[in-house]
């Protein structure tokens, strides 16, 4: 995550996280991790995409 933050924090840039086949518990498990650690603000402007996609689905 500090990974994530910095990218975006020093070049004045956004960070996206893609995870296919992902579990939601997993996900939702990130999410709320990357919220505490301040990469996602809610309240402010957070320079982070999370992105998910499920194997077994077609897309879209």
């Amino acid at each position: 995550m500090e990974l994530i933050n910095n990218i975006a924090t020093e070049h004045s840039g956004l960070s996206v996280f893609a995870g296919v086949g992902e579990r939601t518990r997993e996900g939702n498990d990130f999410y709320h991790e990357m919220q505490e650690s301040g990469v996602i603000d809610l309240e402010g402007e957070s320079k982070v995409s999370m992105v998910y996609g499920q194997m077994n689905e077609p897309p879209g």
